[in-house]
C-alpha cells in the first residue's frame, strides 16, 4: 500500500512558475513508477508527465514539454513538477499517481496503469 500526498499548488499570474510535490508513504518508493495527471473542470482527467522508477527516463504530455519537468528523489520518497512559463489553459487539480514497475526503464502515461493516487492540489493559473 502507498499513500500520496501532493502540496505547493496555489494561485500564480501567467507566466509563472510552480513546484508541486508529492511525498509517498512505506519503504520502496524506489520500485514504483510515478505520474502527474491533472484534470480541469468538465473535462477529463489528462496525463502531464511520468517517470520511471530510478528518475533515468521520463516523458511529458505535448501540452507541456519544455515547460514542466519530472524528477524524484528517492531518498526522500518524494516526486516533483517543476512548472515554469504558466498559462491559463494550465489550471487544473494536479494528482500524484504510483504503480509497482517490474522493470526499471517502465514508465507510464494511462491513468488505468496507475494504481494508488494522492488527493490533488489545486493550480490556478490567472490570466
Amino acid at each position: 500500500q502507498v499513500q500520496l500526498v501532493e502540496s505547493g499548488g496555489g494561485l500564480v499570474q501567467a507566466g509563472g512558475s510552480l513546484r508541486l510535490s508529492c511525498a509517498a508513504s512505506g519503504r520502496t518508493f524506489s520500485s514504483y513508477a510515478m505520474g502527474w495527471f491533472r484534470q480541469a473542470p468538465g473535462k477529463e482527467r489528462e496525463f502531464v508527465a511520468a517517470i520511471n522508477r530510478s528518475g533515468s527516463k521520463t516523458s511529458n504530455a505535448d501540452s507541456v514539454k519544455g515547460r514542466f519537468t519530472i524528477s524524484r528523489d528517492n531518498a526522500k520518497n518524494t516526486v516533483y513538477l517543476q512548472m515554469n512559463s504558466l498559462k491559463p489553459e494550465d489550471t487544473a487539480v494536479y494528482y500524484c499517481a504510483a504503480t509497482y514497475a517490474y522493470y526499471t526503464s517502465n514508465y507510464y502515461e494511462n491513468s488505468k496503469d496507475y494504481a494508488y493516487w494522492g488527493q490533488g492540489t489545486q493550480v490556478t493559473v490567472s490570466s
